[in-house]
């Protein structure tokens, strides 16, 4: 029987990203896929420099029409907007994950130093808070470290992505000196990675994509 999967996304630019994944991880299965998207939860979410009422709201009436329209799992791959997004799945009849949940999973099974990489405040806190709690569920100490990317995510708005890049890598470098494992806590950041040279990799840095895709591809 054919199962749906529902992606709801705050930038149309996730959608050939998770498609990409998709078609990847997913291949063989007996899928049908559909995206729901909305930019103006993240831009709101950035102009006021937090997760508002409104906001979570209006994701958690998302999450409430992509199982309306016949979902079997939901994946919101917006960090920023997690806490919303739990409150859904404790609503929603189908189970519906964060995209940050299996990369904080990975990274507390990694190490007990973890470093936490953002280039917005609004999603740092998020994603260091999942991380904190997904050990505590775990019953594991871990040092948490995060890090902001100052003025990174507004050059790349700006139209200047190699200044972006140098910022994050420069970040990356850093951090890899204090930590056992790096998580990227936006999917724009993840190219930076691969401009690295190998004597900088230090430590593992994860990325929520695609380790989302393959902790739905054990589960559909």
């Amino acid at each position: 029987m054919t199962k749906k999967l529902g992606l709801i996304h705050t930038s149309a630019t996730l959608v050939p990203i998770f498609q990409k994944l998709v078609d990847e991880y997913l291949v063989g299965k007996d899928i049908q896929v559909f995206n729901i998207v909305d930019d103006s939860l993240i831009k709101n979410t950035i102009e006021r420099g937090a997760l508002t009422e409104d906001t979570s709201r209006r994701v958690v009436d998302y999450v409430g029409s992509a199982e309306a329209a016949g979902a079997d799992y939901i994946l919101v791959t917006c960090s920023s907007i997690g806490s919303a997004v739990e409150t859904a799945a404790s609503l929603s009849r189908v189970p519906v994950l964060r995209v940050d949940q299996p990369m904080a999973d990975k990274a507390v099974a990694m190490g007990t130093r973890i470093g936490v990489l953002a280039t917005l405040s609004t999603t740092l806190e998020p994603t260091s808070d999942l991380v904190q709690r997904r050990a505590d569920l775990a019953g594991k100490h871990i040092t948490l470290t995060s890090r902001l990317c100052e003025g990174a995510f507004e050059v790349l708005m700006q139209g200047r992505p190699e200044e972006h890049d140098a910022k994050v890598a420069a970040a990356m470098k850093e951090l890899s000196e204090q930590v056992d494992v790096i998580l990227l806590a936006q999917a724009s950041m993840a190219r930076v990675v691969d401009q690295l040279a190998e004597e900088d990799k230090k430590v593992p840095i994860i990325t929520s994509p695609e380790l989302a895709m393959q902790h739905l591809a054990k589960l559909l």
